[in-house]
């Protein structure tokens, strides 16, 4: 096998996405081409009513719940079928293609991958898209005047698509605010709000990039009447919001800024600690408005009680996965830790020190890292992050 060498350890994958309307379908194929040497084997976590007739040059072994693709250290290609369309709990879909548009994320289409690759070599991959004709496309990604979209994840050393995609019959708006990139597609007569939501964008995205100084260069904003699921959520550089959830809720909160507060920190909960990340979203989408002038001080304070009124009865936060008045609780507890480090420091910290740090993918999000930040930051334990269960 060849050595990866420091100028020539790249590997090149090619993603070739052929959306199939008829038949509800992507036809995917994932290609190896320069250096394909490097790579050992691609194991697919897969589900098998979803992903099926998968095809492959070297060896391939098909399981219930993983592919093992084994290329034999030459280049090649493995393909398979997607059902585009998938349906949550609640009926409402997460992922669909109709006759007309396609709504979906990269990790819809490419999924969860686990690569043996050479020590030393990483990738460089291209995202390619068929589509019926007259269909256009909205993606995370930098599109190669070839029409191919430049994958690109600095912090993985194996690039593949996840962020949010709206294809086919699609009206899509693009401004640049504060250098951020920013695209926000629909399919047409989908009642979706384009301008309004780059308006919320032009206010707010200059206090992410105080907070936040890595924030993403491009955001895809992607939105859809039903049957999507009636919610807002994140990926890559990317979020979904239902063309009927309100921009800013009665409460004062922000679904698309509070989806945004998890883009830029990945979304990232340990088992346990997921009340500290929707805790976390929820309070700056309330404090990141307070700031740029979205909200008054005083709609602020009031959000802010109404939080820690609804989170009341909540005596216990450690659970799988938050729901309301968990993160209000949760919502709470993090303005009392933002007063107590201000109040310690002179206000020469705040929250945004600690949610900075907790930004880093390579930094676990759990109440003992917050604990610890915090009491490096005062020198001492904060009492308002005491007694949490």
């Amino acid at each position: 096998m060849a050595t990866a060498s420091k100028n020539n350890h790249y590997y090149y994958v090619d993603y070739e996405v052929n959306l199939q309307p008829a038949t509800k379908t992507a036809q995917v194929a994932i290609k190896l081409n320069k250096n394909a040497q490097f790579i050992r084997s691609i194991r697919l976590k897969t589900d098998s009513q979803r992903y099926l007739d998968f095809k492959g040059s070297g060896q391939v072994e098909v399981k219930e719940d993983f592919v093992l693709w084994q290329p034999n250290g030459k280049p090649g290609s493995l393909t398979y079928t997607v059902k585009m369309n998938h349906q949550r709990k609640s009926g409402r879909y997460d992922s669909i293609i109709t006759d007309s548009w396609a709504l979906f994320r990269g990790f819809d289409v490419i999924p969860q991958l686990r690569i043996d690759m050479q020590d030393g070599t990483e990738s460089k991959a291209k995202l390619h898209f068929k589509m019926p004709k007259g269909w256009s496309i909205a993606t995370p990604y930098i599109r190669y005047t070839s029409g191919a979209y430049k994958v690109d994840h600095p912090k993985s050393a194996f690039d593949r698509p996840k962020g949010w995609i709206v294809a086919g019959d699609i009206g899509v708006k693009r401004e640049t605010i504060k250098g951020i990139k920013v695209a926000v597609g629909a399919p047409k007569k989908q009642s979706a709000r384009r301008l309004d939501i780059l308006a919320l964008l032009n206010w707010n995205l200059p206090v992410f990039l105080d907070i936040f100084p890595d924030f993403p260069k491009r955001i895809n904003i992607v939105s859809a009447n039903d049957p999507m699921w009636r919610g807002a959520l994140s990926g890559p550089s990317s979020l979904f919001l239902h063309a009927d959830r309100p921009l800013i809720t009665e409460d004062g909160t922000s679904p698309p800024i509070h989806e945004l507060i998890h883009v830029a920190m990945s979304a990232r909960a340990e088992p346990g600690h997921d009340w500290l990340v929707e805790g976390l979203a929820e309070y700056y989408s309330l404090e990141i408005m307070r700031r740029s002038g979205t909200i008054t001080q005083e709609r602020f304070e009031k959000s802010i009680k109404e939080q820690v009124s609804r989170g009341k009865k909540i005596s216990k936060l450690k659970v799988d996965r938050s729901y309301g008045p968990i993160t209000a609780k949760a919502v709470g507890i993090l303005y009392k830790v933002d007063q107590e480090i201000r109040q310690r420091t002179h206000n020469k910290a705040s929250l945004d020190n600690v949610i900075r740090l907790l930004a880093n993918p390579n930094v676990p999000i759990t109440l003992q890292e917050a604990q610890r930040i915090t009491e490096k930051l005062v020198g001492a334990p904060l009492e308002s992050l005491q007694n949490i269960r």
